[in-house]
C-alpha cells in the first residue's frame, strides 16, 4: 500500500493511512495465541500468493507458469505447516 501511494502520487493522508494499516498488519501476527512460527508461515505463504496476484491485477504483470507454481508451493507449504498432525 505504501508503495502504491508513492508510485501513484496519492495525497499525504493516503500514505499515513497505508502506513497505519501496514503497522497493524505486522502487529496482528504477534497477537495470535497460536504458535508464532505457524502464524508467520501463514503470513508468508499468503503474502507470496497475494503479491503475485496483486501484481497481476494492479500492475498488469501477468504471472508466468513459474510464478504460479511458486505461489502454489508457498500455499501448500503454509498448509502443511499449519495443518500437519502433531503429537
Amino acid at each position: 500500500m505504501v508503495w502504491f501511494w508513492l508510485r501513484n502520487d496519492k495525497p499525504r493522508w493516503f500514505g499515513v493511512v497505508c502506513g497505519v494499516v501496514l503497522a497493524i498488519y505486522g502487529i496482528v501476527a504477534t497477537l495470535q495465541p497460536a504458535n508464532f512460527g505457524r502464524v508467520y508461515a501463514a503470513y508468508g505463504g499468503t503474502f507470496i500468493f497475494l503479491t503475485i496476484f496483486l501484481g497481476w491485477k494492479i500492475d498488469d504483470i501477468v504471472p508466468d507458469k513459474f510464478a504460479i507454481i511458486i505461489g502454489l508451493v508457498a500455499l501448500a507449504g503454509m498448509a502443511i505447516i499449519l495443518y500437519a498432525p502433531r503429537n
